[in-house]
């Protein structure tokens, strides 16, 4: 048996062509000898594959014991994000949970439409607010369409804004300009009553 801190190429190893090197080392959990990939001058792997699973499964749990309802930073399972949006907190092992976020959490609209259908969300579905407000996610604000669909309903939305904008500011400018006749009107009147009064008085 090798002895502790033996290194090794591959080829001393039996691998044919590499030149890579091993160092005989002991796991620190459980001390179980087995070579490792050097790395730098290091072992790449300070411990057994048999510990290592044990570690990230207890990593694993220590992370779902102090996430969701558990986490210092809980808020009910409901928080308002960037741009107006409300995510909701879903637990594992709920049916729409492949939908969430790697903090479980999920678009609000998103789940709303995706329990109104009974299936989950595909990534390139889009849920579109109706009244283009964020947070009011009734199901009758909502629509469901594809990312080219929505974007061409944002592009109608804008271009129908921007027309209806235009001739706002269209519908303005001639009720300014029927106004300042209007003045013109007026001081025309009084301009030709003064010369005409003026006539009498020196005539």
């Amino acid at each position: 048996m090798p002895e502790l801190g033996e290194i090794q190429t591959g080829m001393e190893r039996g691998f044919k062509g590499s030149w890579a090197k091993y160092v005989w080392h002991a796991c620190e959990v459980c001390g179980k000898e087995r070579w490792v990939y050097l790395q730098n001058g290091v072992p790449k792997f300070t411990h057994c594959k048999s510990c290592a699973m044990k570690r990230e499964s207890t990593r694993r749990k220590c992370s779902e014991a102090h996430s969701g309802k558990n986490s210092y930073t809980w808020k009910g399972g409901k928080i308002t994000v960037k741009r107006g949006y409300i995510n909701i907190w879903t637990p594992p092992d709920n049916f729409f949970y492949p939908m969430a976020n790697s903090d479980g959490y999920i678009r609000e609209h998103r789940l709303i439409m995706a329990q109104h259908l009974g299936r989950c969300l595909h990534r390139w579905e889009i849920v579109h607010h109706k009244n283009g407000i964020k947070d009011d996610n009734r199901i009758e604000n909502l629509e469901l369409s594809s990312s080219g669909a929505h974007s061409l309903a944002h592009s109608k939305g804008y271009r129908e804004g921007y027309q209806k904008g235009l001739k706002d500011g269209k519908d303005k400018q001639i009720q300014e300009l029927k106004e300042l006749m209007q003045r013109q009107e007026k001081e025309l009147r009084l301009l030709q009553w003064q010369i005409r009064n003026g006539e009498r008085t020196y005539g």
